[in-house]
């Protein structure tokens, strides 16, 4: 048995040189927000929080293959736009869209630096930026969990110490035998770093996450493939993500994709039923982005997905952080 840190695992499995984001990427496997057809109702309400922290540029990671870059295009011909992720520029990408190779995980490349005026947004990337995994033993003892990379096999390790140690019990107390816990530290400093490439403007992270009234007893880490959940084992067949603690991440606003999307104006009401006689297309339309809204909204869906948003003021300007 070939037993390593979940982190180390994990890496390897999504980023290595065989790993699951170097094939045919996320959308060959299932879909997410940003793709069609909610993709362009998503990317919408992003242009109008562009234009409401006055920002006038936006800047992508962990882009995919471009789809939400693409749908921010087909609303917006001159916003600047960058993408960054894993694999080359996608072939089918607007000549006028920038792309970065990202080296994978938590790492960002050096060329996104020095951001201005810009919207950096994280959709569903710090869920799959790979964290420790730790789990309470029969004495109470928080310890490392490790796996076997070809079967998903686990088995505890040591004992857990040091900065990870005393993240847990700042944001993720557990002392249950059985008890797990996936340690947010290497997704805090992530979106840390992220922000800091920002000379000014804002970034936004948006996952599936929790805040520290409801954390989950027996963790989040699972496996994606073919459209469905699968067995977390990290031999690359298969996407790995866990939610994250988005409370402990540096912030200015929290809150649930619904309410955010309240807050941009998106509201799902379908079109008035006269319009049906006297512009059946538009009232086509209308049902179909109605349909669209009422998804991004659904709480039990992707309307349960958090918005984590940090604002990086001019020299000279202020904002309160109230994060972590």
């Amino acid at each position: 048995m070939s037993l390593l840190p979940w982190p180390v695992a994990w890496q390897q499995a999504l980023y290595g040189r065989a790993g699951f984001y170097r094939g045919i990427g996320p959308a060959g496997h299932f879909a997410t927000a940003t793709h069609p057809p909610t993709g362009v109702v998503l990317a919408r309400a992003l242009l109008t929080l562009a234009e409401r922290e006055g920002a006038q540029a936006i800047v992508d990671v962990g882009a995919g293959r471009g789809e939400l870059l693409t749908a921010l295009r087909s609303l917006d011909a001159g916003m600047p736009l960058t993408g960054l992720d894993v694999v080359d520029r996608p072939s089918d990408l607007d000549d006028s869209i920038t792309w970065l190779r990202s080296p994978g995980g938590a790492e960002l490349p050096d060329e996104l630096a020095g951001l201005r005026d810009t919207l950096v947004i994280a959709h569903e990337w710090l869920d799959v930026v790979p964290c420790e995994i730790a789990e309470v033993d029969d004495s109470g003892t928080l310890r490392q969990v490790l796996v076997d990379v070809s079967t998903g096999q686990e088995r505890l390790g040591d004992p857990l110490v040091g900065p990870e140690l005393s993240w847990a019990l700042a944001h993720w107390p557990a002392g249950i035998p059985g008890e797990r816990v996936e340690i947010g530290l290497a997704r805090d400093l992530a979106w840390s770093r992220l922000v800091d490439r920002l000379s000014n403007g804002c970034a936004l992270a948006v996952d599936y996450g929790h805040v520290a009234a409801d954390r989950p007893g027996g963790g989040t880490l699972t496996g994606y493939a073919d459209g469905g959940q699968v067995a977390p084992v990290p031999d690359g067949s298969c996407d790995l993500t866990a939610h994250v603690a988005m409370d402990s991440l540096s912030h200015d606003e929290l809150h649930t994709q619904r309410d955010a999307l309240r807050s941009l104006g998106l509201r799902g009401a379908t079109p008035p039923l006269a319009q049906a006689s006297s512009d059946p297309s538009a009232y086509l339309r209308g049902l179909a982005e109605a349909s669209h809204a009422a998804t991004l909204m659904d709480p039990s869906g992707y309307g349960g997905f958090l918005w984590a948003l940090r604002r990086v003021p001019r020299a000279g300007q202020h904002t309160a952080d109230s994060g972590a």
